[in-house]
């Protein structure tokens, strides 16, 4: 649901109203090295563009799920998120961080956008390529750092649609004898659409339906020059998978703790925070029979229990035109896949459990010069990783023999990782920049342990799997002229052992074969030569416009898949917008994004055609603090090609996205 945009770049002003500010957040100040790398900053406004938030994060250019669908139709563990379209991966190939706390899942990596609804935003900064400098291990091709709110102002927003369709948020704070509460609560439904259509639909096909919601309070206060914040936070979805018996859910439930104090006359700044997040998952699959013409349970994981927790302490400080940072993190995740499988006709006869424990820690550092017309960053890191405790059981459900019992070795190393940059500011408001950087993410305990199956097609896990390291360089060039603002970036990524869901062999359903059989793989090194680059024109007061553009050509360049472009990556992007307001209480906005073509899989053979989707939106000011919005979701009604499979009868069969969902809400802002 689009509401009014206009794009922020990295090294300007934001164009977000004052609020009134209670108290701020328990961190530290933005690091003033930042501004030497490809950044893009998303006020409160931007992000309540959508209802998710991960569809508001997708105006930037170059950043997206797993799949083309959003996080309402994608099962939990495609919710990844992936900067540069470099080699989208289930697992997150970026870091994402609400104030400070990890915010990807524990056991997959992946994000549960459910818990992070936009009433409970307060901004966003996207910081493309390796983040070896304070943000962790993890951050593979980018962070997204996002704020909460620190307004006592409430908001809320309720809107219902078609497709039997509904959401409500709603967040405010309020300061209680010296206590700062903020609060948000948000949650939604959709009986959603059949993904398969005619005349490909059969017996097998169902509804893509969701039911999710979240809940969150924060309290913080101050004592003398420390700021103190406790954040507790929940969440529960469950949704169909557009196919008769094929369902999955996802729980968690999170907690942190944060104590900062900002630099000033008296010393450096300081910030020490802990957190842990306790989450669940359940997947069931089915098998399709030729023709679609029904289902037959395949697996039933009940259970995916997960704990993550961990902490970062951190020291910034100044001296002259010298700023600099040092700190140590931690993270310790553990977890396993509890599933019910070989199904004979009444139940299932096996039951399995896997999993195992993943631990990273880092100490880092990083400084910069900053002379107003040059600024100069260097930072460095080293982190331990060890994966530990990987089983496997396999047992026979009638008799409680154990079939099969694997303990997996454990696997340690140490991962020296660093960036630099340079910027040159100009009068005319130009500026030219250049950084490097490498990084590096360990594989998930999802990745590691816990097979899956989509259908007829399957993955096994790989409890061999090494971490994945990104090298990178880029040039950018941006500025402003009167009403104008851009910013353009050439890079090269080189992603070494990329993890990819690799094609061993085939899937027999009796004497038929009716599946592809994958593994994660370390499959070789991707290479990725890219453009990007954003561009906002305030044509008047009242009308602006925005276009952006990511431009990718990655492809493998050793190992099996030599040559072949990484499954689910587009070459180019596009989006844009325009922002009218013709009357004084009127505002029209509107949002298009094109993305190219994608392959299904890592063989390249199956298609997901280019696509092109317009939102719009019209919204009407009743009072100061009251008004009323239409808007529509893919107006056009464009078919969003989301996957591809292969039917013994049907030959390629093709999964589509969203429909048109036209919406009718009321905000409230006080």
């Amino acid at each position: 649901m689009l509401a009014v945009l206009t794009a922020t770049l990295s090294g300007g002003p934001g164009h977000a109203e004052t609020e009134q500010v209670f108290v701020t957040a328990a961190k530290l100040p933005e690091a003033v090295g930042g501004a030497a790398f490809s950044t893009v900053s998303l006020t409160p406004e931007q992000l309540s563009v959508s209802g998710r938030l991960d569809e508001a994060l997708e105006q930037v250019p170059g950043l997206s799920l797993f799949r083309r669908t959003n996080s309402i139709s994608a099962n939990a563990s495609t919710q990844g998120v992936s900067l540069r379209e470099i080699a989208p991966s289930g697992a997150s190939r970026a870091l994402v961080l609400l104030d400070g706390i990890p915010m990807n899942d524990p056991f997959g990596g992946w994000v549960i956008w459910t818990q992070l609804p936009f009433e409970d935003m307060g901004g966003a900064e996207i910081v493309r390529g390796a983040g070896a400098g304070p943000y962790g291990a993890g951050a593979l091709t980018g962070t997204i750092l996002l704020t909460e709110r620190d307004s006592a102002q409430g908001i809320a927003d309720i809107a219902g649609g078609t497709l039997n369709s509904a959401r409500g948020g709603a967040s405010r704070g309020e300061a209680l004898d010296g206590i700062d509460l903020f609060a948000s609560i948000a949650g939604e439904r959709t009986n959603g659409w059949i993904p398969v259509q005619e005349p490909d639909r059969g017996a097998a096909d169902n509804h893509v339906w969701f039911d999710g919601g979240e809940a969150s309070l924060r309290a913080q206060t101050q004592i003398g020059s420390i700021l103190e914040s406790a954040r507790i936070g929940y969440y529960d979805e469950s949704r169909g998978a557009g196919v008769v018996g094929a369902t999955s859910s996802a729980h968690g439930l999170t907690s942190s703790l944060s104590f900062a104090s900002n630099p000033g006359a008296s010393g450096p700044g300081w910030r020490l925070q802990g957190w842990m997040v306790h989450s669940g998952f359940s997947n069931t699959s089915v098998s399709v029979a030729p023709g679609r013409g029904g289902t037959t349970p395949a697996n039933d994981q009940f259970a995916t229990p997960a704990l993550g927790f961990g902490g970062n302490a951190a020291l910034l400080g100044q001296s002259g035109a010298l700023h600099w940072e040092a700190g140590a993190d931690l993270r310790d995740d553990s977890g396993e896949s509890r599933e019910l499988y070989k199904f004979n006709g009444s139940e299932f006869s096996m039951f399995r459990r896997s999993g195992g424990r993943s631990v990273v820690a880092g100490v880092y550092g990083e400084g910069a010069i900053d002379t107003s017309q040059w600024l100069l960053t260097l930072g460095g890191r080293g982190d331990y990783w060890a994966t530990s405790q990987g089983h496997l059981v396999e047992m026979d459900r009638a008799t409680g023999t154990i079939t099969n019992q694997q303990e997996y070795e454990g696997k340690h190393g140490i991962v020296p990782t660093a960036r630099g940059g340079i910027r040159r500011n100009f009068n005319d408001g130009q500026y030219l920049r250049a950084a490097a950087y490498a990084g590096f993410r360990v594989p998930s305990l999802n990745e590691l342990y816990r097979p899956f199956r989509v259908g007829n097609d399957v993955t096994q896990a790989n409890a061999n799997l090494r971490p994945e390291k990104l090298y990178g360089a880029e040039l950018g060039w941006g500025g402003g002229w009167d009403r104008l603002r851009w910013d353009a970036t050439l890079f090269y990524n080189q992603l070494h052992s990329a993890i990819a869901n690799v094609t061993i062999g085939q899937v027999f359903c009796g004497p038929v074969a009716c599946g592809t059989l994958r593994q994660r793989q370390n499959a070789g090194d991707v290479g990725a030569l890219g453009f990007e680059s954003q561009l906002t024109y305030t044509v008047a007061d009242n009308f602006s416009a925005w276009s952006a553009v990511a431009l990718s050509n990655a492809k493998f360049t050793s190992g099996p898949l030599d040559g072949f472009r990484p499954a689910l990556t587009p070459r180019a992007t596009i989006t844009g917008g325009t922002s009218w307001q013709p009357l004084p209480k009127l505002a029209l906005d509107a949002q298009l994004r094109w993305e190219g073509l994608r392959y299904e899989n890592d063989l390249n053979t199956l298609r997901l055609g280019a696509a092109l989707v317009l939102d719009m939106r019209a919204t009407y000011s009743i009072t100061e603090a009251l008004a009323g919005y239409v808007a529509v979701d893919n107006a056009t009604d464009a078919n969003v090609a989301t996957a591809a499979t292969q039917d013994a009868l049907l030959g390629e069969v093709i999964s589509y996205g969203q429909p048109r969902i036209v919406w009718a809400g009321i905000t409230y802002t006080e």
